[in-house]
């Protein structure tokens, strides 16, 4: 099981971006997945959340409104829209995958809950 994220880049306040997580080793319907973010010197906190099978979604307050969580199956991948970024929204983007059987509802934002991780993607919001 594996998870590659892409898609960070430097973008100006108020710019929108795509990030996009490929997964390899499991069905992306069968697991809920999150994308997490870890600015520096700031711990890993969780961002959105996308249910398994239907695929009812959560977000931090903190990017309600200006962030939404999506999947592909055929391309095995889930992407995280983000719009009016923010410099606050500086961070290394990380995708994970929940157990099997874990929903959002139940888990998110837990760090610690998370099954697997991706290796990061670092977006930086400035002039």
């Amino acid at each position: 099981v594996t998870l590659v994220e892409s898609g960070g880049d430097l973008v100006n306040p108020g710019g929108s971006l795509r990030l996009s997580c490929v997964a390899s080793g499991f069905s992306l319907d069968s697991r809920s997945i999150a994308w997490f973010r870890q600015a520096p010197g700031k711990e890993r906190e969780g961002v959105s959340c996308l249910n398994s099978g239907y695929g009812s979604t959560r977000h931090a307050d903190s990017v309600k409104g200006r962030f939404t969580i999506s999947r592909d199956s055929a391309k095995k991948s889930v992407y995280l829209q983000m719009s009016k970024l923010k410099p606050e929204d500086t961070a290394v983007y990380y995708c994970g995958i929940y157990p099997s059987g874990r929903r959002c509802d139940d888990e998110f934002p837990l760090r610690e809950a998370v099954e697997v991780w991706g290796q990061g993607t670092l977006v930086t919001v400035s002039w």
